[in-house]
């Protein structure tokens, strides 16, 4: 599955050696085009869609295994990635490219996470293939991008068994990430600071830490007394959210124009 294929440059390397090839491109026009050009490969499926808003199960037959290849506009990058990790079909791999900043983000190790960074290595192993300068693209943006391959786990990282729940503990750990975490917790769980810092501690986690310091494992130790003062609150997550932004937010960017690689 190719995301945002714009003029094709890279689906016809794909159609090459890929056994099937469905290229999902929000343009009109660029669909369009493609779509007579591939008109004779039976193996090219052109999809006029908005890859947010996509149904993997009428893309991908449900027995076939894929892979997704993208070429992300910035302002949809993340979106994107989670969805497909967080989606009940997974890929088996994700190649992108993405501005150079957040394949660092996507790839950081402890001491430099972020919540990108979870949310990312939850679902997959990313690592950075290559950096793409902006005389690479047209028009060419201010920006340095960079390939990320994110090979994508049978199972993920941190048993949990609610992912809004996970995310809610992520985003309240993350909110203030320059402050200790017993701080960042209690604010964004809306609870006691005696509350965050026992959690914390029945976690073995030094109440005074950045969240950018904490492994994967530890996200998990701490998401498990995180489930223990649900109780308390009649079982529902404190000061829960949405993970992603609102279907109104999506929709004002849905005609926005990313770079296309040349």
């Amino acid at each position: 599955m190719e995301i945002g294929p714009g003029r094709g440059i890279l689906t016809r390397r794909l159609a090459e050696s890929a056994a099937r090839v469905v290229a999902v491109e929000i343009d009109h026009d660029l669909a369009d085009r493609l779509a007579t050009e591939f008109k004779g490969r039976p193996g090219v499926n052109v999809v006029c869609a908005d890859a947010r808003e996509s149904d993997i199960e009428q893309l991908v037959p449900a027995d076939r295994p894929y892979k997704v290849v993208a070429n992300l506009p910035y302002y949809s990058a993340s979106p994107i990635i989670r969805m497909f990790l967080g989606a009940d079909r997974k890929p088996q791999r994700m190649v992108v490219m993405v501005q150079r900043e957040v394949a660092q983000s996507m790839t950081a190790a402890p001491g430099k996470m972020s919540l990108i960074s979870v949310a990312v290595q939850l679902y997959g192993v990313p690592r950075i293939v290559c950096y793409a300068p902006p005389r690479a693209f047209r028009p060419a943006p201010k920006v340095t991008s960079a390939v990320v391959r994110i090979d994508v786990r049978p199972t993920p990282a941190i048993a949990f068994d609610h992912e809004e729940r996970l995310f809610t503990l992520l985003r309240a750990g993350f909110s203030a990430p320059r402050k200790q975490i017993r701080n960042s917790l209690s604010k964004g769980l809306s609870v006691p600071s005696e509350v965050a810092e026992k959690m914390l501690s029945r976690s073995l986690i030094d109440p005074t830490r950045r969240s950018a310091t904490l492994t994967l494992v530890e996200w998990g130790n701490l998401y498990a007394e995180f489930l223990s003062i649900l109780p308390t609150h009649g079982g529902r997550v404190p000061n829960a959210g949405r993970r992603r932004g609102s279907r109104s937010q999506d929709k004002r960017h849905a005609h926005a124009k990313g770079a296309r690689q040349s």
